[in-house]
């Protein structure tokens, strides 16, 4: 057991058999009663953001979670299978795991996957990534009915907005967090 003392961004704690992720905490004393920690926390597993307040001083329980370099192989059913890149070990992570990452994974890719005693918590990918475009309609020069944008298709099957220049063929880099087309790869 761990006290409010041990709280830092990053840390993971069990909370009534779930886990969550400090977010921010702030040490607060105020000048009449007791110390306390406001925190800010994020579950690990649904993305739910909580604010939650302890006393200084109370027992909290903090749990081991390892992030690993892997690389993405191949999916196999309605799992994702990684290698791991230090000792070459596999492991398969279940699609509900994986969610909207799926959009951007490509074969061979590096991932950061967080670990809770050898169970897969969840993914981080990079912050962009370089995916092809498959499929667009060719964009008229005049039309600005769309404000600019319009539908592609990604290698990966995933549809995002993209200027009217872009064509069929072209790499363009993706934010992975919001889906957002940032521009060209040359």
């Amino acid at each position: 057991m761990a006290s409010t003392a041990d709280i830092k961004n990053g840390v993971v704690l069990s909370i009534d058999g779930q886990l969550w992720s400090v977010i921010e905490f702030q040490h607060v004393k105020p000048g009449k009663g007791g110390a306390f920690v406001r925190t800010k926390l994020k579950n690990v597993v649904s993305g739910k953001v909580v604010d939650r307040t302890y006393n200084a001083g109370a027992k909290i329980e903090i749990e081991n979670v390892d992030r690993r370099d892997y690389t993405y192989l191949y999916t196999d059913g309605d799992g994702y299978v990684f290698m791991d890149q230090t000792d070459f070990d596999q492991i398969t992570v279940g699609a509900a795991t994986v969610g909207d990452a799926k959009n951007f994974l490509l074969e061979n890719q590096a991932v950061t996957i967080a670990l809770n005693n050898g169970n897969p918590l969840y993914l981080d990918l990079p912050a962009s990534v370089i995916l092809e475009i498959t499929y667009t309609e060719p964009g008229l020069q005049g039309d600005r009915s769309s404000a600019g944008t319009k539908p592609a298709t990604l290698e990966t099957g995933y549809e995002i907005q993209v200027p009217l220049f872009v064509e069929a063929g072209t790499k363009v880099k993706v934010d992975t967090r919001t889906g957002d087309y940032l521009g060209r790869e040359k």
